[in-house]
C-alpha cells in the first residue's frame, strides 16, 4: 500500500506530540463523563504540585507511573478518573514571594495584608500555568475539567468544614506546646520543612554541682533548675526524687532539684543531664510528665531573655563564646571537645530552627470520640476511638495496601505510634485563615464568619497539609455529596514520593477516615528519588538538576518516560542520565522505522484473517498471546518496571529482529504465505503499539493513526489487547 508522507522522514517528536497532546484533551477523552457505561472504575488524583515555581525530574517520573495506571485502565474498559490540580503551599510560596519583592527593595511589612496576597495570587497563578504546560508536555491524561487548587473555594469550604467538625468533636483544641519556630520567618513549621545540616561546633562538659552534665549548647542552660538521671543508675542511687541541692551556676548561687526518669540513657555522657523545657521537645515532654516548670529563655527572634543578665539582647551566635568564657572564670568548664551533629533548619530561611512553647492550634491525635458513619471494616459507626488508631487500623487490616509493603509497613507503623498533637497554626498571610472569630471573651466556630459587628478572625492560617489532608474527597466534591463522590471514592491508588509517607500519605488517611468515614484510596504506590548518574541527590549546589522540558525538547517525551520506567521498581531510588534517554529515542526510531516496513509491504489496513495461516505464523501469534498475557499481569501487579523492559526488548529483538527477517522473502514472494505473513505481523504490531501505549504514548498513537483499520477507535481509547 501507499506509504503515508510522514514515514518518508524519520520521527520528529516536535511535530506531533503537542498537536496529538491537543487532540485528545479537546476529544474529550480525559473526562470519563464522556466514555461508555462501565461497573469498573479506577480514579487516582494527581499529588498536587507547589505552585512556586516549575516541576523538576521526580514531577516528570511521578506522572510517568500514574499515566501508565491511567491509561492502561482506561483501555481496559474502566471509568478512569485522573483530577489534576496544583497546591498554594503557603510558606515555600509566601517566602518565595517575598524574596522577589525584596529585590524591588520591597518589604512585606510595606504591604498591606490584602496587597501582599495580591501579589502572592499573581505569582501563584503564573506558576500554575507552567506547571499545566509541563503536565501536558509529559503527556498525562488528566481530566482538565475537574482540575482543583488547595486554595479555591470548594476547598476552601471543605477546610472549613473539617476543621469545624474536629473543633465540634473536642479534637482541634489551642494550646501551649512546644513548636519548631522558624526565628527569620516568624512563624511555626512543620517537620517536613525542616533541612537538617551538618554543623562542627563544641561540647561542652561543665560542673553542675556534684555532677557534670554535657551541652552544645550553653546558651539555654540560664534557667535550666532540674537535674535528671535514670532511677536505675547506681552511680546516683544517694540521690532521690524531688531532693534539692544547692550550687553555683552561670548567674550565681541557685537551687536545683533532682528527677528521675526512666528514659533516660545511663550510657549516654555521665547519665546526668539539665533540661531546657522551653527549648527541647524532649525535655518539654519530661517536664510534662514530672509537672515541672518552665521557662523562657530566648525570644521569638533568636535572642537572649532578660534571664540571661549582661548577656540579655544578644544573639546566640554573639553570646555562645562569652557564655563559655564566663563560666571558665568560675571554675565550672571542666572540658571541651570538637562535635559534629546535625541542626534543624528551616528550609524556606535556611534560619536555625528554635523550639518554642507557644500558644497554638493543635489537632489531638490520642483523643478519643465517637465514629461518625462509618464505611470502614472493622470500624463501627458510634465507636470510641482516636485518630491514631484510625491510621494504624486501616494500614493493619490492608484495608490501604502499600506497594512495596515490605519497606514502608514498619517505617509506618514506628511513625504513628511516636505520633504527637499536630500543630496546624502558621504565622503567615498566605493560606486558609484559621475559622475562629473572636469579639472579646467570646469565640466563635464557624464554617461561615458569624453576622454582627465587633468580630476579628484569627490571624494565622493552616497548616498546608491540613488541606492537601482532604484532597481525594474534596476534589470530588465535599463536603456535598455527589456524584463523583459517590462513584470514584475512596480512590483506586495514590501514586507518590516515600519521602512524604508521613507529612502527607498519613494525614489524608487521618482526614478521609475521620471527615468522611471512608479510606482515601485503596493502594499506595511509592516511586523513589530521581538521581544524577553518578547516584548523587540532585540540588542546585551541585549543578547537577535537570528540566525535563530541556530532555523532551531534545529527544521526545516517550524517550524521556521510558528511560524512567525501565528497571525502576516502586520504592527505588533512579540514577538518571541522557545516554538512557538517548537509547530509548533509538528505539522510537525503531517503532517508526517498523511501521514503514510494514505499511510497505501489506495490501490493506482492513486485512482479514486467512482461512489458513502457516504454522510458523500461528506459532508467532500463539507466543505473543502468551507474551501479551505475561505483560498484562505485570501491569496488573504495578511491576511497569519489567512490562516495558519486556515490550521493548520483545518488539526490538524478537519482532524487528527475528520475526520480521524470517518473513521478507514469504512477503517478497506473494500468494497465500505473503497473506499469512501479511495478517500476522500487522497483528502483532497493533497489539504491541496498544501494549506500549501506556509507557511511550504519543509515538504509538501518531503510528496508530497510519495503521488502525476503518474500524478501530484512536490508540487512547482503544480496546486493551488482553481482556479481564
Amino acid at each position: 500500500m501507499d506509504l503515508p508522507d510522514k514515514f518518508l522522514k524519520p520521527y520528529d517528536h516536535t511535530q506531533t506530540e503537542d498537536s496529538l497532546y491537543k487532540k485528545w484533551e479537546e476529544s474529550g477523552y480525559l473526562n470519563p463523563d464522556n466514555s461508555p457505561e462501565s461497573d469498573k472504575t479506577f480514579s487516582i488524583v494527581l499529588p498536587p504540585p507547589n505552585v512556586t515555581g516549575t516541576l523538576h525530574i521526580g514531577h516528570a517520573l511521578g506522572l510517568s507511573i500514574e499515566d501508565i495506571m491511567v491509561r492502561y485502565h482506561r483501555m481496559k474498559g474502566f471509568k478512569t478518573l485522573w483530577v489534576p490540580g496544583t497546591d498554594h503551599a503557603s510558606i515555600a510560596t509566601q517566602t518565595k514571594v517575598e524574596k522577589e519583592l525584596s529585590k524591588k527593595g520591597i518589604r512585606r511589612q510595606d504591604l498591606s495584608r490584602e496587597e501582599f496576597i495580591s501579589h502572592i495570587e499573581e505569582f501563584a497563578q503564573a506558576s500554575h500555568d507552567t506547571i499545566a504546560n509541563q503536565v501536558r508536555k509529559m503527556g498525562a491524561s488528566v481530566d482538565w475539567s475537574r482540575e482543583a487548587y488547595t486554595l479555591d473555594e470548594k476547598r476552601s469550604l471543605a477546610v472549613r468544614t473539617a476543621f469545624k467538625k474536629m473543633y465540634d468533636d473536642g479534637l482541634i483544641y489551642q494550646g501551649d506546646r512546644i513548636i519548631n519556630w522558624d526565628p527569620k520567618g516568624q512563624t511555626t513549621i512543620s517537620d517536613d520543612e525542616i533541612v537538617y545540616q551538618e554543623e562542627k561546633t563544641k561540647f561542652y562538659y561543665f560542673k553542675y554541682g556534684p555532677f557534670t552534665i554535657g551541652t552544645a549548647r550553653p546558651e539555654t542552660k540560664f534557667g535550666d533548675k532540674y537535674v535528671v538521671m535514670h532511677p536505675d543508675d547506681a552511680r546516683y542511687k544517694e540521690y532521690t526524687h524531688g531532693q534539692k541541692i544547692s550550687l553555683e551556676w552561670i548567674n550565681g548561687p541557685m537551687e536545683a532539684t533532682i528527677i528521675k526518669d526512666e528514659n533516660i540513657d545511663m550510657e549516654f555522657g555521665t547519665g546526668v543531664m539539665t533540661i531546657t523545657p522551653w527549648h527541647s521537645a524532649v525535655d518539654f515532654e519530661m517536664a510534662e510528665r514530672h509537672g515541672l516548670d518552665k521557662e523562657q529563655i530566648i525570644d521569638q527572634y533568636g535572642k537572649l531573655l532578660p534571664i540571661a543578665e549582661e548577656f540579655a539582647g544578644m544573639k546566640i551566635s554573639e553570646a555562645r563564646e562569652k557564655i563559655i568564657e564566663k563560666l571558665r572564670e568560675k571554675g565550672l568548664l571542666v572540658k571541651e571537645e570538637d562535635y559534629t551533629h546535625n541542626i534543624a533548619t528551616a528550609e524556606r530561611t535556611g534560619a536555625t530552627i528554635e523550639p518554642q512553647i507557644m500558644k497554638q492550634w493543635f489537632v489531638a491525635v490520642n483523643k478519643p470520640f465517637k465514629m461518625g458513619e462509618s464505611h470502614i471494616e472493622g470500624i463501627a459507626t458510634g465507636q470510641e476511638v482516636t485518630l491514631k488508631q484510625l491510621m494504624r487500623h486501616v494500614v493493619e487490616r490492608e484495608l490501604v495496601s502499600i506497594h512495596p509493603l515490605n519497606r514502608y509497613e514498619r517505617v509506618y507503623y514506628s511513625w504513628i505510634d511516636n505520633l504527637k498533637d499536630w500543630n496546624i497554626s502558621r504565622q503567615i498571610v498566605f493560606g486558609h485563615r484559621i475559622p475562629i472569630w473572636y469579639k472579646g471573651d467570646e469565640l466563635y466556630c464557624g464554617v461561615e464568619a458569624p453576622t454582627g459587628d465587633g468580630w476579628e478572625q484569627d490571624t494565622d492560617t493552616l497548616d498546608t497539609w491540613f488541606s492537601s489532608g482532604t484532597w481525594t474527597f474534596s476534589t470530588l466534591g465535599w463536603p456535598e455529596n455527589t456524584k463523583d463522590l459517590e462513584m470514584y471514592h475512596p480512590t483506586s491508588m495514590l501514586e507518590t514520593g516515600h519521602d512524604i509517607i508521613f507529612f502527607w500519605v498519613a494525614r489524608m488517611i487521618l482526614m478521609s477516615t475521620y471527615c468522611i468515614g471512608q479510606i482515601p484510596f485503596e493502594n499506595v504506590y511509592f516511586h523513589g528519588l530521581v538521581r544524577d548518574k553518578q547516584g548523587r541527590k540532585m540540588s542546585k549546589s551541585l549543578g547537577n538538576i535537570v528540566d525535563p522540558l530541556d530532555i523532551i525538547k531534545e529527544y521526545g517525551t516517550d524517550a524521556l518516560r521510558m528511560s524512567l520506567i525501565v528497571g525502576n521498581g516502586p520504592g527505588n531510588d533512579l540514577n538518571f542520565s541522557d545516554d538512557k534517554v538517548r537509547a530509548y529515542k533509538k528505539f522510537a526510531n525503531k517503532l517508526w522505522n517498523i511501521s514503514r516496513f510494514i505499511l510497505e509491504n501489506i495490501g490493506s489496513l482492513d486485512i482479514k484473517k486467512p482461512e489458513t495461516l502457516t504454522q510458523n505464523d500461528q506459532s508467532y501469534l500463539d507466543e505473543f498471546e502468551a507474551f501479551s498475557k505475561d505483560v498484562d499481569t505485570d501491569m496488573k501487579n504495578y511491576r511497569y518496571y519489567l512490562a516495558s523492559e519486556k515490550l521493548y526488548a520483545y518488539i526490538w529483538h524478537t519482532f524487528a529482529d527475528i520475526i520480521i527477517e524470517a518473513k521478507k522473502e514469504a512477503l517478497a514472494g506473494g500468494g497465500a504465505d505473503s497473506q499469512s505473513a501479511q495478517y500476522m505481523l500487522l497483528t502483532i504490531f497493533k497489539k504491541s503499539c496498544a501494549l506500549l501505549h501506556p509507557f511511550m504514548p504519543f509515538i504509538t498513537e501518531e503510528i496508530w493513526q497510519s495503521i488502525k483499520s476503518g474500524s478501530d477507535k484512536d490508540l487512547i481509547v482503544h480496546t486493551w489487547p488482553i481482556a479481564e
